[in-house]
């Protein structure tokens, strides 16, 4: 299927949820072609000659298809760790650089950049799904590298699946600027092929802060608090959703007990109803937090004060 750049006032009303203001407008001549066709990846786009972007690839299945689409470079910005010694079986490379759902820090996007320039291509971007943390990467990289205007770069997010429920990630595309030579000369070449994912406690402080900053917009009525601007709900609900779904996929997740794991299933899935319930701004946000708390509780009573 191609998918060829949207008019500049559909992209206006398209983005308006994120509220990010456009400046300038889109090119006409852009096109953008999805592919679901590709055995072992899913939301495969294609986003220049040289860039694609995608879901983890699934087995040889997966590195079979890169390798058949000339793929030389494959780049991670996914949490997990990557199947290096697969990929290169296939002849590829592996570049491991995670990034977050609430964006892409400052010191990441001179080296996306950077590996986006330098690295054999063509190059395919990948995170877990396709949707998210992959398509800003490559809206980054393209930025600086394929001449992609802002607009262009929102309109690849918004085409890929992203939310209004992710604004970091789109602020990653709106607030791009190109690194300075001295920033891209200060990056080594020799990234690396996978750096150690998140530990278990890691994820738990990571979600212990997450849930205080929502009992602080819970105390605000669910609104964002006059005195922490920065707090919205909704947003705040669906990071602590993906943290809960990061730690499902942890190795050290995979080899604990069954009853483990259904614990995190349930914490994760009352964070589903929390996120859901705060972007409707529904009337049972507060029971479906109190669930949320339950089943950390429940868990803690097990697994973390025996």
């Amino acid at each position: 299927m191609t998918w060829r750049c949207l008019h500049p006032l559909f992209l206006l009303s398209a983005l308006m949820a994120v509220a990010l203001p456009l400046r300038g407008s889109a090119s006409p001549t852009c096109e953008w072609q999805m592919d679901e066709s590709q055995p072992g990846l899913h939301n495969f786009l294609r986003a220049t000659t040289n860039v694609f972007s995608g879901s983890q690839p699934e087995g040889a299945a997966g590195f079979a298809s890169l390798q058949q689409l000339g793929v030389k470079t494959i780049i991670s910005v996914d949490g997990a760790k990557p199947d290096v010694a697969l990929a290169a079986r296939h002849g590829m490379r592996y570049v491991h650089l995670p990034v977050g759902y609430d964006g892409i820090a400052s010191n990441r996007v001179v080296e996306l950049v950077k590996a986006g320039a330098t690295l054999p291509g063509p190059i395919y971007v990948h995170c877990h799904h396709g949707k998210f943390r992959g398509p800003a990467a490559v809206a980054v990289i393209c930025q600086a590298n394929a001449g992609w205007t802002r607009d262009q770069a929102l309109e690849f997010i918004h085409h890929a699946g992203t939310g209004a429920e992710y604004p970091g990630l789109y602020r990653a595309a709106s607030d791009f600027t190109p690194p300075s030579p001295i920033q891209l000369n200060s990056v080594a070449g020799n990234f690396p092929s996978a750096v150690q994912p998140s530990t278990r406690v890691e994820s738990m402080l990571a979600v212990e802060h997450i849930f205080d900053r929502l009992e602080t917009t819970q105390r605000a009525g669910w609104k964002t608090p006059a005195d922490h601007p920065d707090l919205v709900p909704a947003h705040e609900a669906m990071m602590l959703l993906e943290q809960f779904r990061e730690l499902a996929r942890l190795e050290d997740t995979a080899a604990r007990s069954p009853d483990y794991r259904a614990k995190l299933a349930a914490a994760t899935s009352a964070s589903e109803q929390l996120q859901s319930q705060l972007q409707m701004q529904g009337a049972d946000a507060d029971a479906a937090f109190k669930r949320v708390s339950e089943s950390c509780t429940d868990c803690h009573r097990t697994y973390r004060n025996p």
